[in-house]
């Protein structure tokens, strides 16, 4: 009797384990329905988090943050690539410094002044650079009054709205008036051989957003694109 009873109390469970495990399944399947952000979702919200750009998945067509988000006045003032294997440098530009006509122009307020002047770089590397596999990325920049507190970059690198690689670093705090510089290592997928040849024949639709978060909060967004066929035209004009 006793034996029977446990026979049935463990079926029942069971049942509602196997009733409760597709419940479950349907409501995890909608919850990743809902996890797929959109840009618009991201533009029509007022606070965009790092896992909200981590649910995109294609790039971005705009701005998702204005420049007036950086309140923190953080401005990045020297830039360099480098192959770690080799120490080579292949990418290196530095900002001019600020000078007093510079600021004179700034406070006479131009008109015709693109906001997002400065948000968007081209690059243009030769087709070995598809072959690095290791490459650092040297950043210097200065902080202005306020202390930045969870400094974090999550860049996320497309072709023609494929996800090639998303990267994530941490700068951590940085102290008011201050100026830093960190390096951080990125580790490039292999590619493969018809797709590296893709993104070399088509310049420029490879493609990044970089989103730089203070206390998890969206507050720069910078784009960049990409050509690899460097090197190419001079050849074939030859």
């Amino acid at each position: 009797m006793s034996n029977a009873k446990n026979n049935a109390t463990n079926a029942t469970a069971a049942g509602k384990k196997k009733g409760g495990g597709f419940l479950s399944r349907k409501a995890k399947k909608e919850k990743d329905v809902k996890e797929i952000l959109t840009e618009e979702d991201l533009l029509n919200k007022e606070c965009v988090t790092p896992d909200d750009t981590l649910k995109l998945t294609r790039i971005t067509e705009d701005y998702l943050c204005p420049p007036e988000a950086n309140i923190y006045d953080i401005d990045f003032t020297r830039f360099k690539i480098r192959d770690m294997e080799t120490n080579t440098v292949l990418f290196e530009i530095a900002k001019p410094p600020t000078s007093e006509n510079d600021e004179d122009d700034s406070e006479s307020g131009d008109g015709d002044m693109d906001p997002n002047a400065g948000r968007f770089v081209r690059y243009q590397f030769t087709p070995q650079f598809l072959k690095l596999r290791t490459v650092g990325a040297t950043v210097e920049f200065t902080v202005g009054d306020k202390a930045v507190n969870k400094f974090r970059m999550i860049e996320r690198h497309f072709f023609r709205n494929k996800l090639l690689k998303s990267f994530d670093f941490e700068f951590g705090f940085c102290i008011p008036n201050s100026k830093n510089t960190c390096e951080h290592i990125y580790e490039f997928p292999v590619l493969d051989p018809e797709l590296e040849q893709e993104m070399i024949d088509r310049p420029y639709e490879t493609k990044s957003d970089s989103f730089y978060f203070v206390d998890d909060k969206l507050i720069m967004h910078n784009k960049a694109d990409y050509a690899y066929n460097g090197g190419q035209q001079q050849q074939q004009q030859l």
